[in-house]
C-alpha cells in the first residue's frame, strides 16, 4: 500500500464526507437528532473545519486538479484493490481497519493515490529492454514472514524459540521492531525479487527452501529471522503482466519532489477563488510552491539565451 507523496492520512475521510457534501446544498439539513439537541450538516462543516479544515480542503482541491487532467476508472482502483488483498492476504482487512478505514473508503483513498501516480509519471520513460528484464524478476514469488530485531543475540533468541515449537506469529508480536508485526505477526505476504525492499533482506528470503527457519539475516533494518512459507512461479504473459509492469518500473524512477510543484502550478492555473475567510490561507503552501519554480525556469531561460548568443 503505497503513498505517493501528497497523500494524507486524512484522504479516505476527507474525500467521503466532501462527496457526501454535495448531496445536499442545504447546510442546515439536520444529520441527526437526539434529546439533547439536533446536529446540522453546518454543524459538522464548522467542526471540521475548525479541526481539519486545511488539510481537508487541501486534499478536496488536489482531488478536484487531478481528476480535471487525468481519469481514474473503477476497473484501475478494483484491480489496485485486488492486488493489495493479494498482497497482505487474510491480513488486508485487519491492516486498513488500523490506519482507519473501511473497505469502501480505502477505494477512495486508492482513487485519489493513482490520480496522483498518473500526474507523476506522465513523463518518465522506460524501455522494452527494462520491461522485459523486470518480467522475469517477477514471475517467481514466495510468501515470507519474518521477526526483525535490533541485535544478532535477540535474532539468535528468536529462531531459538521458534524451532522449539513457538508460534511464529506469537514470536513475531513479542519480539519484533516493525510495528504492523503487531497486527500481522509478522507476514509479509508474497513478494517477488523486483519487490521495493531491502537487497539483503530479498536475496537471503530468496536463498531459503520452504518452510525452513532461517539464520539471522542482517539487514539495514536489523536482524531477521525468515521463514518462506509457499513458493510459486505465475504464469501470465508478457503481453498481459506489460502495462503493470511498465507502471512500477516508472514510479520507481519518478522522483516524488516534482508532485508538488506540479499539483501546485495547476491549482494556481485553476484560479482558485475561496469564498470561506477561514480558509483563504489553505492553499498558500501549494501556491508558493508554484512560485518557487518559476525563477528556476526563468533563470534556464537566460541561460539558453545566452549560449544562444555565444
Amino acid at each position: 500500500m503505497k503513498k505517493t507523496v501528497l497523500t494524507l492520512t486524512l484522504a479516505a475521510s476527507v474525500l467521503a464526507l466532501g462527496a457526501c457534501s454535495e448531496d445536499s446544498a442545504d447546510k442546515s439539513e439536520v444529520i441527526a437528532t437526539s434529546k439533547v439537541g439536533d446536529i446540522t450538516q453546518n454543524d459538522l462543516y464548522e467542526e471540521m473545519k475548525s479541526s481539519i479544515g486545511d488539510q481537508a480542503f487541501q486534499l478536496l482541491m488536489i482531488e478536484k486538479v487531478l481528476s480535471d487532467k487525468y481519469e481514474v476508472t473503477k476497473d484501475e482502483v478494483n484491480t489496485q484493490l485486488e492486488a493489495d488483498k493479494k498482497q497482505l492476504g487474510e491480513n488486508f482487512e485487519a491492516m486498513i481497519a488500523q490506519q482507519g478505514y473501511t473497505e469502501d473508503s480505502y477505494k477512495k483513498y486508492l482513487e485519489l493515490n493513482l490520480l496522483q501516480e498518473k500526474a507523476l509519471i506522465e513523463d518518465v520513460k522506460v524501455s522494452e529492454d527494462e520491461i522485459k528484464a523486470q518480467y522475469e524478476n517477477t514471475k517467481d514469488e514466495i510468501n515470507v514472514r519474518h521477526v526483525v530485531v535490533k541485535d544478532e543475540e535477540t535474532a539468535k533468541k528468536v529462531k531459538a524459540e521458534i524451532d522449539s515449537g513457538k508460534d511464529f506469529a506469537e514470536v513475531a508480536k513479542e519480539y519484533s521492531i516493525e510495528e504492523p508485526a503487531q497486527t500481522t505477526g509478522g507476514d509479509l505476504g508474497w513478494i517477488t525479487k523486483a519487490s521495493q525492499m531491502d537487497e539483503d533482506f530479498l536475496n537471503g528470503a530468496f536463498a531459503l527452501e520452504k518452510n525452513v527457519i532461517s539464520e539471522p539475516i542482517k539487514s539495514s533494518f536489523g536482524y531477521h529471522i525468515i521463514e518462506v512459507t509457499d513458493k510459486r512461479t505465475i504464469e501470465e504473459s508478457y503481453e498481459d503482466k506489460k502495462a503493470q509492469i511498465e507502471k512500477e518500473l516508472k514510479l520507481e524512477k519518478a522522483d516524488q519532489t516534482t508532485l508538488l510543484p506540479k499539483v501546485a502550478k495547476m491549482m494556481k492555473d485553476a484560479k482558485i477563488d475561496i469564498k470561506d475567510k477561514d480558509l483563504k490561507t489553505a492553499l498558500d503552501e501549494f501556491l508558493a510552491a508554484a512560485d518557487t519554480e518559476a525563477p528556476a525556469e526563468d533563470a534556464e531561460a537566460k541561460t539558453d539565451a545566452t549560449e544562444d548568443e555565444k
